[in-house]
């Protein structure tokens, strides 16, 4: 699984498994979430895997948990996430003031980091997957393929990614630009320490790039804002005839709007997914006059999560895309956020979505048509070449 180091999910509560950007996902190297863009305690809900919905008594709870450190003059977050652990949201957070700024940039696609994605590799060893163009990363020689093995110190073989990434983005205190951070590297047989300094730096969500034989890839990496035009626009300016290899691969979620318009560019209309809050349902549709002609290969792994995952299961279910690879994260709840006493936000699990044949992926994931690890890519454009030749 990859990230960038981009949407920072709090880090003192589930480091191990909240994975966040907004479906709320988001990657403190690399986060999921869904999300709609409006102020706390408006409309706005966001997505993220959860294994269940948190009711009302719960919510009353956490803001009283709140309400009642803030009085004592203990530390509202604090107690706040304590109340949530106890609900058993698995995926419900509580963002400080300052964390929940940093989260909103983040979606609107900037974010204060190095500039690298990493994953990890079978045998638990962090790999840099990508470097950014123009970031710290970049402009300190490092480059996709080298080995991380320590940040500030700490040896991190073995942690999950958002564990690594949390590291790359500081904590509240060290994780403004202008700070640094020193990583212990390794390229081949040479080791070496080299101190960056964090940045503010825009994120690069959508890349396009022509493969061999005439179909076009274009590689989602998160869905910040704008995200969605930017897929219609790379579908637009396909060649005609074109077909359309959509790599989702690592892609953590974002905004859930966003995957919804960047259906839009395969769909003339129609649902997208199905969702509920507190019992209520509530459905997205795609705009219409979307290409619905140009073959389609969506190519998702286990770090496909949230908002890529409604978008993969969507095309699917529509008979819209061939999905290739391995079966996706599995995260697919609806949060909102609220805020409470003190300035701090809770985002909280209300719902879930499904597909729309009426699939649930929370705790499941989507399973692609065709199962492939080592070399998805290649048996991705295999299988493009034979749905229809560019013309």
């Amino acid at each position: 699984m990859s990230g960038l180091d981009l949407f920072p999910k709090p880090h003192r509560v589930r480091r191990g498994a909240a994975l966040t950007l907004v479906f709320a996902g988001v990657l403190a190297t690399g986060v999921a979430t869904g999300s709609w863009n409006t102020e706390p305690g408006q409309s706005r809900k966001s997505a993220s895997g959860s294994l269940g919905s948190v009711s009302a008594a719960h919510e009353q709870a956490v803001t009283e948990a709140a309400a009642e450190a803030m009085a004592d003059g203990k530390n509202v977050t604090e107690a706040a996430e304590r109340a949530v652990s106890r609900s058993g949201d698995r995926w419900g957070a509580v963002y400080s003031p300052d964390e929940y700024e940093k989260f909103e940039q983040a979606l609107e696609g900037e974010y204060t980091g190095v500039g690298l994605w990493a994953r990890r590799a079978e045998d638990g060893r962090i790999q840099v997957a990508r470097v950014q163009s123009g970031g710290p990363a970049e402009r300190a020689g490092i480059r996709a393929g080298d080995w991380l093995r320590t940040v500030d110190g700490e040896r991190i073989a073995g942690r999950p990614t958002t564990e690594v990434v949390a590291l790359l983005r500081g904590d509240e205190k060290s994780a403004a630009a202008g700070s640094p951070v020193t990583l212990g590297m390794q390229r081949g047989t040479r080791a070496w320490s080299v101190t960056l300094h964090r940045a503010l730096l825009s994120t690069d969500s959508v890349t396009v790039r022509k493969l061999r034989g005439g179909a076009v890839l274009i590689k989602i990496a998160s869905f910040t804002k704008g995200t969605g035009d930017r897929v219609r626009s790379a579908v637009r300016d396909a060649p005609a005839g074109a077909g359309i290899l959509l790599d989702l691969r690592g892609n953590s979620g974002g905004l859930v709007s966003e995957a919804a318009t960047a259906a839009s560019a395969f769909l003339d209309g129609g649902l997208v997914a199905t969702y509920d809050v507190r019992g209520e349902e509530h459905a997205l549709h795609a705009e219409r006059g979307g290409d619905t002609e140009r073959p389609v290969v969506a190519l998702v792994d286990g770090g496909t999560m949230s908002a890529a995952e409604l978008l993969a299961g969507a095309l699917q279910d529509r008979g819209r895309a061939i999905v290739v690879g391995s079966r996706t994260f599995g995260k697919g709840s609806v949060q909102m956020p609220s805020r409470l006493p003190g300035g701090s936000v809770a985002e909280l699990t209300v719902g879930h979505y499904r597909t729309p044949s009426g699939r649930a992926v929370d705790g499941r994931g989507i399973t692609p048509d065709l199962e492939a690890g080592k070399g998805a890519q290649k048996q991705a454009e295999t299988v493009l070449s034979g749905l229809g030749s560019p013309s």
